[in-house]
């Protein structure tokens, strides 16, 4: 990444928009009245990537729940780059209500939370959507500079950017850059990315009635006595409430597996192993090794495969898997996806587990109705995929 900007890249860059404008009478700007207008074009932009066939949209589709629901050779586990060959070793976790998250901090009781990424690397959205471009792995762009060129290639970029953030970040590469991801983030901070209008969301406004099944999962779901689901994935004390995003945005380990057939997928070494907050340049507490944080439950029923490398596919696998924390039962050890007892965590040193041993075991009526709770939470706009 470039950091500081050459007097000759700004005379350069000058020029060229300069250029651009009188060239293009067309680029108003009312184009993109706005920085969220704005943002919306750069985010379905695939020419910000090295080959141009990816957008931040490709990875965050609006039409699966600002998922990836492209098939790869390990399914939708982890998410294929720019180049149509490099995999990632991380699920592509959803944009939607992602604005929530609070900035990267470390509380007083020495715990972390908020942050973007699965680790909390990124302090907010803006930080996160500068990630992807610059990610061999994903956008593939070698450089910033790179990316303020294919910006300035469209004319209505050009008179956006002057009119949104001032006529002197044409002749500035790292303040184009930032510009391009301030205006990402909001668009994301828009509406669209939270719209609150679940059937849990209606049932709270008294416009929908949940089914029994669904109002056991519910009860279940925000007991303090028989479910541990509320100890990471409540935000807010008293419930029901509107608002509620089902993540307390800190940072766990819950003992997930390695995902063995996405590591065979994408080259990584056998030895590796993913520390997830301990990989985070602000964190250098060993204790935080293998943690993650916590995702939100919206939409979760149409967003799998599932955990922070997508091992697994379905949601009640889920559900098992935490189960088995407070079971003996050797079936209730079985991944039903393997046929085989759940395997060992990639990192069993730091498990939370004060918060995964907590409460009795569930039978299958209550798993199911957990599960049949969780579908509630999804977004009008994408409860037909519930049937799919």
């Amino acid at each position: 990444m470039q950091h500081h900007t050459s007097f000759a890249h700004r005379l350069f860059f000058t020029a060229l928009v300069l250029s651009l404008l009188l060239a293009a009478p067309s680029a108003r700007a009312a184009d993109y009245a706005t920085p969220a207008e704005l943002g919306k074009a750069l985010f379905f932009d695939t020419n910000l990537s090295k080959n141009r066939t990816q957008a931040c949209a490709t990875c965050h589709d609006p039409d699966h729940a600002f998922t990836d629901p492209r098939e790869t050779a390990v399914g939708r586990a982890v998410s294929l780059g720019d180049d149509g060959m490099s995999l990632g070793d991380r699920n592509a976790p959803t944009a939607a209500y992602a604005k929530f998250s609070p900035r990267f901090h470390q509380r007083k009781d020495g715990a972390y939370e908020g942050g973007q990424f699965l680790d909390g690397r990124e302090p907010d959205l803006a930080g996160q959507a500068g990630g992807p471009p610059l990610n061999p792995l994903e956008m593939g762009m070698p450089d910033k500079i790179s990316v303020v060129k294919r910006l300035w290639e469209n004319p209505a970029y050009v008179t956006a950017f002057a009119k949104l953030f001032g006529p002197k970040v044409a002749g500035d590469t790292d303040a184009a850059y930032g510009a391009m991801t301030q205006a990402i983030a909001a668009f994301e901070e828009t509406a669209e990315f939270a719209p609150f209008d679940s059937k849990y969301d209606r049932f709270l406004k008294g416009e929908a009635k949940l089914t029994d099944q669904e109002e056991l999962g519910r009860l279940l779901f925000f007991s303090q006595q028989f479910t541990n689901c509320n100890q990471c994935h409540q935000l807010h004390a008293v419930q029901p409430v509107k608002g509620e995003t089902f993540t307390n945005y800190q940072f766990h380990n819950i003992g997930i597996p390695v995902n063995t057939t996405a590591r065979r997928a994408n080259g990584t070494k056998p030895d590796h192993v993913d520390h997830g907050l301990l990989e985070n340049p602000a964190v250098t507490d060993k204790a935080q090794d293998g943690k993650f944080k916590v995702p939100s439950l919206r939409n979760v029923a149409v967003t799998g495969p599932y955990m922070h490398n997508g091992v697994f596919k379905d949601l009640r696998t889920t559900v098992l898997f935490y189960n088995k924390y407070n079971t003996k039962d050797p079936d209730r050890l079985i991944n039903p996806e393997t046929g085989k007892p759940f395997r060992a965590p990639e990192v069993p040193a730091t498990l939370s587990a004060k918060e995964l041993a907590h409460g009795p075991a569930l039978d299958d009526k209550r798993i199911d109705a957990l599960v049949a709770f969780m579908k509630t939470l999804t977004d009008r706009r994408y409860e037909p995929l519930l049937e799919k």
